[in-house]
Formats: structure tokens, C-alpha cells, sequence
């Protein structure tokens, strides 16, 4: 059979979803991967945990998504984060939130959730089709016609593209949607890596490296992006940092980097105490001990490996007091504590992003029916598109929604 209702293109968590929503809805439907396995970034996600989603309201989740997140307004209503563990549960996922925020399957697993939506998709008799690289749409005027893949050429009612971005390229993250978007008329953005670890040109950070800092501010230090700022766990590396507000903040970084060659930060790593708290801190410390060192006095705020470099910033003598210290480096070391500078000037591109920041314009297609506007037959969900979230469940939820939602095709 090569004849098809609808054909999508890209077996990930938005794809499989479409097909499972589309064949609900009475549809011959055909999904095409062009891997040897279905899923297979999704059985990567969250360290092989797969946070799908997280328990924020709509209005909260649409938030972090910035400007455009009002777009997923109609996608959300249609599977929200209750109605996707639902879903789950009732194709036999149970789902949880151990802290009350991310939700995971309930064995922290990737593998139950490529498994139950597999065994939905087998139940409903969606047709996938692995190692089918697609290369060409076949379209005359505004409606596809056909989907041409390296191997065979399938005829369509209406095509859904959920190839996703070009994070992770080992997993099939090529970004091949985009070339076969613009085929037929639509823009895209420019495309960003995002969700990555960053590189410095400060060094001292590798000395710090054992040790993992809760709760750290992060801010761009350029006039024109002041606003720009992240909260989360920073781990330093060899030649950079990256946790979990890296991660967040690259989102905001790379594009920067695409335009100056360094991006100036700053970082809090004293969970957002200001120069008054510190000194207020300072000074009961020293009350219950007056013998404290400078470097005692900062281990009571950070760890031994932090404190240490944050003194040779600052050239504070660690054995003498913060007494004994002159007002000009006190001052120094304090100013440090609040807002530690470092330099962003790179990162490993696609090969170490997680998503992709950018992709087809949201102009070009309607939020409550994931429908191109310039393509009567034609549906886009999950990545391909121009919009992308934090950590946390944000990009999952987002896809398996969209998904959704492009997978109720009339």
C-alpha cells in the first residue's frame, strides 16, 4: 500500500503522538523514520528519564517559553500536562511527580514510554516504516501530493513534518525538515543550537569543578540584554560551565555568540544575597568566631574550591582576617560574591545541543491546527518549529501537545 490519509514525517514524541491521534480519528496513516528505530531521542531525553512534562499551569508554562509562547495557547488546551499523563496512563505508562514539579514514568525510564506509545500505534494500526529517509515533497499548486524517500515514493492526503531540529545528530537530528519546509514556500528562522554546555575564557572555573552550586544567578552583563537571566544548579567544567541553568540560559547565549565574539556574564553563586546581606553575614560570623579567615568566613557561603578562586580574584589574602584585609580588596571580594564575572566566547555547537533554538516561522501556521497557511495539506508539530522552552518537561510537553493537535487533521 502506498496510498495514505496522512503520512508523517519523523517517528519522535510529537510524530508518534500525531500518528496515534490521526488514526483515532478514522485515518490510514503512514509514519516515516529514518532511523533503524523509532524514538530514539526520546529514549535519550533527560538522561534516559524522560521528563515529559512538568505541573505548571498553562499560563505559567506558556511564560517560559518568552514572546512567542501564547502560540501554543489552542495545543495546550487540547493536552494539557493532566490530560497527557492520562493518556499515558491509559495506554499503560503510569506517570509521577516525586517533587511535585517534573513528571516522570514512574520507572524513571524512557523505554516504558516509546514502548506503550509502540504497542498504541501497533493497536490502532499505524503503519511505520524505519530506515525511510525522506527527500522531496510532491506538491501542485498548494496541496501535497506525495512524499518521496530515499527508498519509494508514498501518495498523501496530507503530510505532517515532526522531524524535529538539529540538536543531537547522533540520534537523527538533522534538521532535514527544514530544507523540505522551504520547498514548499515556508521560512525559516535562523537556527541556534540551545540547551548545551558553554566555554569561558576564565580558567579558573577548573579548579572548581568537584563541586556542584544550587540556586546560582546568571545574567548577560551587555546593556541591551540586562533583562536576560537564569536560576538554577552551575557546574564548572574544564574549559567552561554547564547544570542545569547553562543549559537554560545557552538558549539565550548562542544567538549572542552569533553575533559578538565574547557575551559578558555575570554570576551569583551565593543564592542572590546582595553586598548588604554578605556583610550582614560577614559580621555574625565573625561574632561567634572573631578568629575567622577570609577564606573560612567564604566557605561559610561557598565551597573550599569556589572560595579559594574568588580570593585570587580579588588578590585577598585567605590566612588574614577580613579585618586585616584593606577596604579596597574587602570591597573587591564582596562585589565578587555578588556578581562574579565570566566571559562566554563559545560552545560545541549541534553536536552537543539538546535542542534547537529557531525553525519554520509561527507566522506561516495556524496555532489551532498546526495547519500551514501557505500548504492546504500540510501540518507541522514539535521542534521543526520556531519555539523552545527550558529544562524541565517544557519541549516534551510541547511536542506530544502539538503533536496532538496536528494529529486531528478533518
Amino acid at each position: 500500500m502506498n496510498k495514505y490519509d496522512v503520512i508523517i514525517i519523523g517517528a519522535g514524541a510529537a510524530g508518534m503522538m500525531a500518528a496515534i491521534t490521526a488514526t483515532q480519528s478514522s485515518h490510514s496513516v503512514l509514519l516515516l523514520e529514518k532511523l533503524p528505530k523509532i524514538g530514539a531521542k526520546l529514549k535519550a531525553t533527560g538522561g534516559g528519564r524522560c521528563n515529559l512534562t512538568n505541573t505548571l499551569s498553562n499560563e505559567e508554562f506558556m511564560a517560559k517559553f518568552g514572546r512567542e509562547g501564547r502560540f501554543m495557547t489552542p495545543a495546550l488546551n487540547a493536552l494539557d500536562h493532566k490530560e497527557l499523563q492520562s493518556f499515558f496512563k491509559k495506554i499503560g505508562v503510569e506517570t509521577h511527580s516525586p517533587d511535585g514539579f517534573r513528571v516522570f514514568p514512574i520507572g524513571h525510564d524512557a523505554k516504558s514510554i516509546i514502548d506503550g506509545l509502540q504497542k498504541e500505534m501497533q493497536r490502532l494500526g499505524v503503519t511505520v516504516l524505519c530506515n525511510q529517509r525522506v527527500t522531496a515533497l510532491e506538491h501542485q499548486a498548494s496541496q501535497i501530493t506525495a512524499v518521496h524517500t530515499t527508498l519509494d515514493r508514498f501518495e498523501a492526503k496530507n503530510v505532517i513534518i515532526a522531524t524535529g531540529g538539529m540538536g543531537y545528530p547522533v540520534l537523527g537530528a538533522e534538521g532535514d525538515g527544514y530544507p523540505l519546509a522551504e520547498s514548499v514556500g515556508h521560512k525559516v528562522t535562523e537556527l541556534y543550537p540551545a540547551m548545551m554546555p558553554l566555554k569561558t575564557k576564565e580558567h579558573w572555573g577548573a579548579n572548581c569543578r568537584a563541586d556542584t552550586l544550587a540556586k546560582v544567578e546568571m545574567r548577560v552583563d551587555m546593556k541591551k540584554y540586562k533583562k536576560l537571566y537564569a536560576l538554577g544548579d552551575l557546574i564548572f567544567t574544564k574549559n567552561g560551565i554547564r547544570g542545569p541553568v547553562v543549559l537554560d540560559f545557552s538558549r539565550e547565549i548562542t544567538p549572542l555568540l552569533a553575533k559578538y565574539d565574547e557575551v559578558p556574564i555575570t554570576i551569583n553563586m551565593t543564592k542572590g544575597m546582595n553586598e548588604e546581606q554578605i556583610r550582614k553575614h560577614f559580621k555574625s560570623e565573625v561574632q561567634k568566631n572573631n578568629a575567622h579567615t577570609t577564606l573560612t568566613l567564604l566557605e561559610s557561603l561557598l565551597p573550599t574550591s569556589v572560595a579559594l578562586e574568588l580570593c585570587n580574584l580579588a588578590q585577598a589574602d585567605t590566612k588574614l582576617t577580613l579585618k586585616q584585609l584593606s577596604g579596597q580588596v574587602r570591597d573587591k571580594l564582596i562585589r565578587l560574591l555578588v556578581a562574579t564575572p565570566l566571559t562566554v566566547n563559545g560552545h560545541d555547537g549541534f553536536k552537543m545541543a539538546m535542542i534547537t533554538r529557531g525553525g519554520v516561522s509561527l507566522k506561516e501556521i495556524d496555532p489551532n491546527s498546526m495547519k500551514s497557511k501557505k500548504v492546504d495539506s500540510l501540518y507541522f508539530c514539535g521542534e521543526i518549529m520556531n519555539l523552545d522552552g527550558p529544562c524541565g518537561g517544557y519541549n516534551l510537553q510541547w511536542s506530544f501537545a502539538s503533536g496532538y493537535l496536528a494529529g486531528q487533521i478533518l
